[in-house]
């Protein structure tokens, strides 16, 4: 609350509501003229600075050209993007945080064929205004790009069961050396990272509002419309044609990209799994997800990994015939 005071040049009333996040630390505070805030501490250690930055520049894009986000809010001097020493057992660590006003809104269900044309539009909106620049201290979202780093992260972390490790090694390396030639001539542009439907609210009259772009990254665009859709591409045909014709009201579309969907949802499989393992140390995490890093648990990640190839090598069967 101090800090919140200090960067921002704040009188708070000693509100302080904390909201659940494993990644970072988010606080709901209230200032005295009844102004309600939202303050994100970043994790330490998990973006550089100028990482962070780049997120903000994306949303502050977006809120330029009028789209429906969140935007932090800069201080006297213009800057998002503040930082604190904290005391840690590790020593004195640089803590970053940013502070947002609050917005409420609820999930919004895409049902009818209208919402998926909304949903297309807006994210076509979207990677107009992100193609604008470019993030070069954020991942790119290719196999070797993030997805190979992210491999490593869990062998390193210890998180592999020891009794599953080498078959889970030689599915994500088959895997990965399998996807990864098509990647190479797809074009990569600034994109949400983790555009699903939790992260699109929608405010009644006011409209969507898009959240959450702490996983902001380069990478191609069909990255940010796959999530979206309730099932694989193949079964999800009409929401996936009305996404596209929303889209492309805005902005063209590379359709030859969709081939990109089933190797994407691989990657998304292993980046989830690198995701939890960071999350051990939190007691929330441990306490909703009491198996997970169990022996069990990793034979049956290795077999949907394997299912997933499956796949990808039917998928790609069916193009050539």
């Amino acid at each position: 609350m101090h800090a919140v005071e200090a960067s921002w040049q704040l009188i708070l009333d000693g509100t302080l509501q904390a909201y659940s996040s494993y990644v970072n630390r988010v606080y709901g505070v209230r200032a005295d003229n009844g102004e309600e805030y939202i303050v994100k501490f970043y994790r330490p250690g998990r973006w550089t600075i100028e990482a962070l930055a780049e997120e903000h520049e994306f949303v502050l894009d977006c809120a330029d050209a009028e789209l429906p986000v969140v935007a932090p809010i800069p201080d006297g001097d213009g800057c998002t993007l503040q930082t604190m020493e904290v005391e840690s057992a590790e020593g004195v660590i640089e803590a970053a945080f940013a502070l947002y006003p609050k917005r409420g809104g609820r999930g919004f269900d895409a049902e009818r064929d209208e919402d998926w044309l909304r949903l297309g539009s807006l994210l076509g909106r979207l990677h107009s205004v992100a193609a604008s620049r470019v993030a070069s201290h954020r991942l790119t979202c290719t196999p070797g790009g993030s997805t190979r780093g992210f491999v490593e992260e869990l062998f390193r972390s210890g998180a592999v069961s020891q009794d599953v490790a080498d078959d889970f090694r030689s599915v994500v390396d088959e895997g990965l050396a399998f996807i990864e030639p098509m990647f190479s001539d797809v074009s990569n542009q600034r994109i949400h990272g983790d555009f699903h439907r939790a992260n699109v609210l929608t405010r009644g009259d006011e409209g969507l509002l898009v959240i959450d772009f702490d996983d902001m990254m380069m990478g191609p665009a069909v990255q940010d419309l796959w999530l979206l859709l309730p099932d694989h591409a193949f079964a999800a045909r009409r929401e996936l044609n009305l996404l596209l014709e929303g889209y492309e009201e805005f902005r063209p579309f590379d359709r030859s990209t969709l081939r990109l969907i089933e190797p994407l949802r691989l990657m998304r499989m292993i980046y989830y799994l690198a995701w939890s393992a960071y999350q051990l140390s939190d007691h929330q995490f441990r306490s909703t997800n009491p198996g997970w890093g169990s022996r069990a648990f990793w034979i049956r990640e290795v077999e949907d990994l394997k299912t997933q190839i499956s796949v990808i090598v039917a998928e790609l069967r069916d193009e050539s015939d």
